[in-house]
């Protein structure tokens, strides 16, 4: 089943490092290559001899080999796998991974993983909810790593809850899953755009908005994950993008985003408008640096070019787009007549009355509206996860 895939497996400091032993048997005898790393403190609990003998490769734990003075090159390491699984995953790791901390082996390698991650959390009931963890584990999901979920049983300090590492069956089923998920938008070519545009009103001051791109980029991951050739058009982001399928294109205005998306929209079969655009500019932009004069500064403001309706105009058959409403107000009616003016097949709404969605957020609650005015309607969800529901949705519609 897993025949010819390469798998990196880490293996963190945790009572559940034993079950490591098993994954890398049953991985090995569904036909998988397998290499471990591990963290300094995970031979505390099983021994790189066992996990050596099981994989049937030497075990990496520091970038110095033993005695040879040759380095473990975790560049070559990261390149190499089709899936890096880190299976336990303390709360230690966790944390450095998500704030891109890299003081041994197993995070260097993970920075430089060009393909999917899965991480299974393994601690005690108190560190699993504990906000920081469950604060890390939502930015990992953010960006783009699958999380396969503690389970909930007798762990190690006695108590019982959430917290013991997924049994190694499952997280093969995980791993399975993945490999045999068919590429539903394999030889798609895709448009997204994501963040701000900020328009300059001279040269240190903009008109912007708070979008973060969080929700673009999670977007154009997964349309990624998923086969889609990906165009990324991005406004000022603090946001990356790690897959070899997207193209990411910066700009800074709307004007400059308007001229990307309309010389990249015609060969494009799906396109989702994700991007805050500001609706409005200044009409002229200062040379210099305005001076505090004055008590007061009028700037005359002049619309911005509508992307979403140009792109409309421009729609041939056969192409599929999608837009986005933020609203305050009136929210279904404003999304529904938005789908009508810009030609859209689906409008994706968020308000900003719900707690957690919208600007700035690691999560969002959306509908989905479609041409018949269909609404689906999702809890408050990760960024990734309301990617996950988005595409698949547009996966849905395209072939029904």
């Amino acid at each position: 089943m897993l025949q010819g895939k390469k798998i990196i497996l880490g293996v963190c400091g945790s009572i559940a490092a034993y079950k490591s032993a098993f994954l890398v048997r049953l991985l090995v005898k569904e036909g998988a290559e397998v290499k471990v790393i591990m963290t300094a403190s995970a031979s505390d609990f099983i021994t790189p001899l066992t996990l050596s003998t099981l994989s049937k490769h030497p075990v990496y734990s520091r970038f110095i080999k033993d005695d040879t003075g040759q380095w473990n090159n975790h560049v070559d390491l990261g390149l190499w796998a089709d899936l890096m699984v880190i299976a336990p995953a303390s709360a230690n790791t966790l944390a450095k991974m998500a704030h891109g901390l890299c003081d041994n082996l197993l995070l260097a390698t993970y920075l430089s993983a060009k393909c999917p991650v899965y991480v299974a959390p393994a601690m005690d009931l108190d560190m699993y909810t504990h906000p920081s963890t469950l604060g890390n584990l939502s930015i990992l999901r953010g960006y783009g790593n699958t999380v396969v979920d503690a389970g909930h049983g007798e762990l190690a300090s006695g108590l019982v809850g959430q917290g013991r590492m997924a049994e190694p069956e499952e997280i093969l089923k995980e791993i399975k899953r993945f490999f045999n998920k068919k590429k539903a938008l394999a030889g798609k070519k895709v448009l997204i755009t994501a963040g701000p545009t900020y328009e300059a009103i001279d040269p240190v001051r903009f008109i912007g908005n708070h979008s973060s791109g969080k929700m673009g980029y999670a977007l154009a991951h997964h349309m990624a994950l998923n086969g889609a050739q990906v165009i990324l058009v991005s406004g000022p982001s603090q946001q990356s993008v790690n897959h070899e399928n997207i193209e990411l294109v910066k700009v800074t205005s709307a004007q400059e985003m308007y001229d990307t998306c309309v010389r990249y929209f015609p060969d494009t079969d799906i396109a989702v408008l994700s991007a805050a655009v500001a609706d409005y500019k200044p009409a002229h932009t200062a040379d210099q640096k305005i001076k505090k004069k004055t008590n007061s500064l009028t700037l005359e403001l002049v619309k911005t070019q509508d992307i979403a309706a140009s792109l409309g105009k421009l729609k041939k058959n056969g192409q599929f787009t999608v837009g986005f409403a933020l609203e305050t107000e009136n929210e279904l009616d404003n999304a529904q007549n938005k789908i009508k003016s810009k030609n859209f097949d689906l409008i994706v709404l968020n308000s900003l009355n719900d707690k957690g969605a919208g600007f700035g957020h690691d999560t969002n609650k959306i509908s989905i509206i479609d041409k018949q005015n269909n609404v689906r309607n999702f809890e408050l969800k990760s960024k990734a996860d309301v990617a996950k529901d988005i595409i698949n949705t547009i996966i849905e519609v395209i072939h029904a």
